[in-house]
């Protein structure tokens, strides 16, 4: 399970949650504009915007969990089961598989209208990455430096929503997720009134019971309530420092710890890596689940005019600095 967030300050930050019991040999990938991309149905993207987020690379192709392009559109994909929905080959229609998806979009969009526009022809189609890896059941987040959708193919269709929280999630559908916080708009940061009676002397008897009633636990229905809250009221300084200090913070509002959430036997889903990348400046930050020190990542130091993968492996052992 997962969470993705957008975070605006003078800059634009967008990034998330992976939260997995298991974790493929993921690096930091920048894909350079003159990189070929190959697709199965479509034609080939031989020239193309350049690209940086976390991928699992097989057979020198980029499987990107989250990315963002050089002109600041950013994507991620989440857990969907049970209600993605693939379709067969449709004729006039760009049928593009779960996995080529972020790369057909971050390759030759620059905002949410270009990818609108790109959405109306689009197929997604069921089309494994191979017989080991088949397709993962997925929905996705598109955000530029102004607004975000979110992208889920179901039983009923390509379902395009605006995105005005700026969050994702996993199940139920995105358009239930939003409904839901009706459910929470009594909650505050601010500390609460007595509107229980007028008959009882009511008092608040700690700081922080405006937000009562809000969601703790791990269900990503819960964590879209609470990701939403915690974004929506956050409050950070413009610097690069403090908007990513932020920007993790909100994502450790609903990170995961090894024993939570047992998968059975001797598996527990923990968050495996968090990412905040900066779409203004082309820079990937990360934390992951044994090393909690950022560390970041700057496309632009590298030749984006090359044709070939640039990766770099994950620092995860803990960095502590000894003071004394």
């Amino acid at each position: 399970m997962c969470t993705a967030a957008t975070y605006y300050t003078k800059n634009h930050y967008f990034g998330r949650n992976l939260d997995l019991e298991y974790s493929y040999k993921e690096t930091i990938t920048i894909t350079p504009r003159n990189y070929s991309f190959k697709f199965n149905k479509v034609d080939d993207i031989n020239s193309h915007y350049a690209i940086i987020g976390m991928a699992y690379v097989e057979n020198n192709y980029p499987l990107y969990y989250d990315a963002i392009n050089e002109k600041g559109l950013a994507m991620a994909g989440l857990n969907f089961p049970g209600n993605a929905d693939y379709k067969e080959i449709v004729d006039g229609k760009n049928n593009i598989a779960p996995f080529e998806f972020i790369p057909f979009i971050l390759s030759q969009c620059s905002n949410i209208e270009e990818t609108k526009k790109l959405l109306e022809n689009i197929n997604i189609a069921k089309i494994n990455f191979s017989d080991e890896l088949p397709a993962s059941p997925l929905h996705w987040i598109i955000a530029d430096k102004e607004k975000s959708i979110t992208v889920e193919s179901v039983k009923e269709g390509l379902k395009i929503y605006d995105n005005p929280v700026g969050i994702l999630t996993n199940n139920p559908t995105f358009d239930i997720h939003l409904f839901n916080l009706n459910n929470y708009m009594n909650l505050s940061v601010e500390p609460p009134k007595n509107n229980f009676s007028d008959k009882l002397n009511l008092e608040t008897y700690s700081r922080g019971m405006g937000a009562l009633g809000l969601p703790g636990d791990l269900s990503s229905a819960s964590r879209f309530v609470k990701a939403a809250f915690t974004k929506m009221n956050s409050i950070s300084g413009s610097s690069e420092s403090e908007s990513i200090s932020q920007f993790f913070h909100i994502l450790e509002s609903v990170y995961q710890q090894r024993g939570c959430v047992h998968m059975g036997e001797d598996k527990y889903e923990i968050t495996i890596y968090s990412s905040c990348c900066n779409m203004d400046k082309g820079i990937y930050y990360y934390t992951t689940y044994e090393n909690s020190q950022i560390t970041g990542i700057d496309m632009n130091k590298e030749n984006l005019d090359s044709s070939e993968l640039i990766n770099y492996n994950l620092i995860k052992g803990q960095q502590i600095f000894i003071q004394n």
